[in-house]
């Protein structure tokens, strides 16, 4: 009986959520992962900075990580803005949703020329051109 009781109160407390605090969450959730992508995007820019020319793609490598970074950095000061917006006001949540759609548009674009640029190659370990003579025996 203690069972079906403690049950019930988990029922209730989810039913009691608040959509607010759950969008929260969401938006912080969100600004969480771009910080990971933007760490990811800086260490690949740095490797490219030290590679420099010798890289078959450096000036296409160059822009898709300078786009990327841009467009997370936009997204995360977007979701900062938005995580300050009530979603209980209806002319607050009609901003917050065209924020929101910014956002992951943002993201989106962010993600494709990762996606692009990791067709690319950034793998350190695969040796430059130059070096492949050295390998071969």
């Amino acid at each position: 009986m203690a069972q079906i009781v403690a049950g019930d109160e988990r029922v209730n407390e989810m039913k009691a959520m608040d959509a607010n605090r759950y969008a929260t969450k969401k938006t912080i959730a969100q600004g969480m992962l771009d910080i990971a992508l933007l760490t990811a995007n800086a260490s690949q820019l740095k490797y490219i900075l030290q590679v420099g020319e010798q890289h078959q793609f450096y000036k296409l490598m160059l822009i898709l990580i300078s786009l990327s970074i841009v467009m997370q950095v936009a997204a995360g000061v977007l979701l900062i803005i938005q995580s300050l917006i009530s979603i209980h006001n209806p002319k607050d949540r009609s901003i917050g949703f065209t924020i929101n759609y910014f956002v992951d548009a943002f993201i989106f674009l962010s993600v494709f020329c990762d996606v692009m640029k990791m067709n690319f190659g950034l793998d350190p370990a695969i040796p430059l051109l130059q070096n492949v003579e050295m390998l071969k025996p």
